[in-house]
């Protein structure tokens, strides 16, 4: 894919962001524990990368109606959907100095269009040592799920099935789409929002 950017300033994508508050004491005390300046920054993304896809859990996953959104709520509350998820990784990265954006694909949000569609966020990282963005998707893997840290060919949570009006958007965003913050910050429980209010496109 011909990955489009939102900013050609990689700075931007380093930005601290109020859902992406990498100064707050939950983060900066991870941070702490995850890295170290011995580390590469490929190493740094597949540790952070790696934490976010396997100890915090998928919200829909567990079935829990808790709803976080902030980086840091995330961290604190070890869960979050795609939206949440994605803001983690970036706090985590962009705190390394690691420029990090967010991604979106359409989905169909369970097996049939008729149930409907969601976006679903993903991250793009860019790697100064090797001059490409890769896009990681943390969301968590389960039963038909299996992302990966790979800096060759995607290995993504979802594939795109354009026969279903399934889309994958070629854009890097600096900052998370306002439809998934908006809809996280106005619903208290995640299996009905994640059911019924989710975001068909960007």
């Amino acid at each position: 894919m011909e990955f489009i950017f939102e900013s050609e300033n990689l700075e931007d994508y380093l930005l601290e962001l109020d859902v992406v508050d990498y100064s707050n004491t939950i983060i900066k005390e991870k941070v702490e524990e995850l890295f170290n300046s011995t580390q590469t920054e490929v190493e740094k993304a597949k540790i952070a990368f790696e934490f976010v896809r396997d100890e915090i859990s998928h919200s829909w996953d567990i079935q829990s109606e808790k709803v976080t959104c902030r980086a840091s709520d995330v961290m604190q509350y070890k869960q979050g959907i795609c939206y949440a998820k994605s803001n983690l990784l970036a706090a985590l990265l962009r705190s390394q100095g690691i420029p990090t954006g967010f991604c979106y694909q359409r989905l169909m949000l369970f097996d049939t269009p008729e149930k409907g569609y969601s976006i679903h966020a993903l991250n793009a990282v860019y790697f100064k040592s090797l001059n490409k963005w890769v896009r990681l998707d943390a969301r968590g893997n389960k039963t038909g799920v299996n992302a990966q840290f790979s800096l060759d060919e995607e290995k993504l949570a979802f594939s795109i099935n354009k026969d279903f009006d399934e889309k994958d958007y070629p854009i890097i965003f600096v900052k998370p789409n306002h439809k998934t913050i908006a809809v996280l910050k106005e619903h208290t429980d995640t299996l009905e929002m994640y059911k019924h209010y989710l975001p068909e496109s960007i």
